[in-house]
């Protein structure tokens, strides 16, 4: 690391420290040249994931904008908002992808709300599958009322 002060590109580390929940490091560091300290930060270079759009656009992943989606979903609902968004975030990091669809997301989504809150996993599928009419919204329901007796009946 080169001194700010000198230029020397040789320094040492008095104290290293993780920072931002693990995920960075922040080092103390000494140029052995000059003697003057001074402070960086490591972080891991991550490669931005793009999300194609329906309409053929294509975006920066931004986890605020899903963050948003998922809470209008489950607003007065006991789902930790923020724990989900926070896993599909880390499962699109550490699966590599440069590029995924709105679809994939708006499934990924919806295979964890569809586990631990149906009421939110209806509301959230009802705007991202655009149900047009009530029999849309029906199908749904009893899609799920279906699965349930069937995962019930394979219990006993």
């Amino acid at each position: 690391m080169r001194c700010p002060a000198c230029g020397i590109s040789d320094s040492k580390v008095l104290d290293s420290r993780p920072v931002d929940e693990g995920n960075s490091i922040k080092r103390r560091r000494e140029c052995v040249s000059c003697g003057k300290r001074f402070t960086t930060y490591e972080v891991i270079d991550s490669v931005p994931i793009t999300v194609l759009k329906k309409d053929g656009s294509r975006e920066f992943f931004d986890r605020h904008k899903l963050h948003a989606g998922i809470l209008k979903a489950c607003q007065k609902r006991p789902v930790d908002t923020e724990q989900i968004v926070s896993q599909i975030e880390a499962e699109l990091t550490n699966s590599l992808v440069s590029e995924i669809s709105t679809k994939d997301i708006g499934n990924m989504v919806m295979d964890r709300l569809r586990g631990l809150d149906a009421v939110s996993y209806v509301r959230f599928a009802s705007v991202y599958r655009e149900f047009k009419d009530v029999d849309t919204f029906l199908e749904e329901l009893n899609s799920m009322i279906r699965k349930e007796k069937k995962k019930n009946s394979a219990k006993e």
